[in-house]
């Protein structure tokens, strides 16, 4: 048996509605990336005109990288870092109060490597609320990072986390619970 990349590139992965979208993302994006870094409600706005849903009170810094609006939901009072890398085949969903540090890379598009054309599929991510996604650490496709956990700096997780858990290195390990102090 061998690998038909040949096959796999003839195959249309996106319809032509999808690839004109993308084609006007790459102007749109060319304005999200020129605003100036306190700009976030702007940004907010751009991200929405190509459909994006974002909350309100929403940080988005403009050196980060977001593949496909359409495919990407954020709540309120998230904030997605500088250099983040968003990789939003299939739909990425970031609850309310989320932290997504500077580099991380959320990937939501892989291949099937059982099939010999490597067929494109694009399974979703899921961000619970309060969840913290750590700097420089990978979330890879079809995950959901439960409710409060975090993922450590520069961690690499393949599997669903636990709510209210911290996860640490290469790859992922629970760590401990994540306990919060109350305000004094």
């Amino acid at each position: 048996m061998e690998l038909s990349i040949e096959k796999n590139r003839k195959e249309q992965k996106y319809s032509r509605t999808h690839q004109f979208k993308r084609v006007l993302w790459i102007i749109g994006k060319v304005f999200f990336r020129l605003t100036p870094r306190p700009s976030f409600g702007i940004r907010r706005y751009i991200l929405r005109l190509f459909g994006a849903k974002v909350g309100r009170h929403v940080h988005i810094y403009p050196s980060a990288i977001i593949y496909f609006p359409w495919n990407l939901e954020i709540g309120n009072w998230s904030a997605i870092g500088e250099n983040v890398l968003i990789y939003n085949l299939g739909e990425i969903c970031i609850g309310e109060k989320v932290t997504i540090s500077h580099n991380a890379h959320l990937c939501a598009g892989t291949h099937d490597y059982t099939d010999v054309t490597l067929p494109l599929i694009k399974p979703p991510i899921i961000i619970g609320d309060q969840a913290w996604v750590c700097a420089e650490a990978f979330v890879g496709p079809n995950l959901t990072v439960g409710e409060g956990s975090i993922v450590g700096a520069g961690t690499v997780l393949t599997y669903n986390t636990v709510p209210w858990m911290v996860y640490a290195g290469n790859p992922a390990v629970q760590i401990k619970k994540r306990e919060l102090k109350n305000d004094k």
